[in-house]
């Protein structure tokens, strides 16, 4: 059961970056309310699943992140972890991070892959919203 959330999780952030990087399938390329919500979506899809991941991968034993807030608790609870693990995928994702959540072992490659994401993204936007942009 965890291979298949793991793989679903790596399917649906493939299909948001899928959509992102191959403009044809809007038929409008200018900038619109629309090109922003589809940006935001695609944010959201890439934070909450690499939050996902860093997760599992931590369900399944891993060591992925420390967290100096819960490493003073007694116990980590599944929602606990949950918001970490989506806390550090969005500071990932959108700057370097704060330091108070740090990604160590495996966690260290995929914040790598996210932070690049992240990086990637706006170009992506850009390209996307003003390739062949007609303004007749």
């Amino acid at each position: 059961m965890w291979y298949a959330l793991f793989l679903g999780v790596l399917i649906c952030i493939f299909m948001a970056l899928r959509l992102l990087f191959f403009p044809a399938r809007f038929k409008y390329k200018e900038v619109s309310f629309e090109n922003f919500v589809f940006l935001g979506l695609t944010y959201v899809v890439i934070m909450i699943g690499f939050g996902i991941l860093y997760l599992l991968l931590d369900m399944k034993g891993f060591h992925v992140f420390n967290d100096v807030e819960a490493d003073m608790a007694a116990g980590r609870s599944f929602f606990s972890n949950l918001g970490t693990s989506i806390y550090l995928s969005a500071v990932t994702l959108f700057s370097v991070g704060f330091g108070d959540v740090a990604p160590v072992g495996i966690g260290r490659m995929l914040a790598i892959i996210e932070a690049l994401l992240g990086y990637t993204i706006p170009a992506a936007f850009v390209v996307r919203t003003f390739i062949d942009f007609d303004p007749s």
